[in-house]
């Protein structure tokens, strides 16, 4: 999708904007080959690979990605039903609470249902 925005962008003459967009896409398109979340008992966890080898410390938050359920606030599929971003807040990295924002490189559908069984029901983005 954003590969054709982009294209549009360009046909339109617009390289500034086009650009920045057409990387976004591409970074997208490379995670959805390496990204993955894993679900276990506990907690949710990225993991990057086939073979689910640690994401390291995470850059933004510091230390494991990795977030217990019964730490979660909140979360909401956004879009559900043509998911594009996930979002959970919980208060195992701070006490006040953490917001995470993943944008849905995989089936949709079966984060939701993940998410439900494993953190309760979200208020507001069941699939229709």
């Amino acid at each position: 999708m954003l590969f054709g925005i982009a294209g549009g962008l360009v046909y339109v003459d617009n390289l500034l904007a086009a650009v920045p967009v057409g990387l976004l896409g591409l970074l997208l398109l490379v995670q959805t080959t390496r990204v993955r979340f894993v679900f276990d008992e506990e907690a949710l966890e990225v993991k990057i690979g086939d073979q689910l080898q640690e994401s390291g410390p995470n850059a933004f938050v510091g230390g494991k990605s990795r977030w217990k359920y019964s730490t979660f606030v909140n979360w909401e599929l956004w879009w559900p039903n043509f998911p594009i971003l996930v979002y959970f807040k919980e208060k195992q990295t701070k006490p006040e609470g953490q917001v995470h924002f993943f944008p849905v490189i995989f089936n949709g559908k079966q984060l939701y249902d993940v998410m439900v069984e494993r953190c309760g029901s979200s208020k507001t983005s069941a699939p229709k």
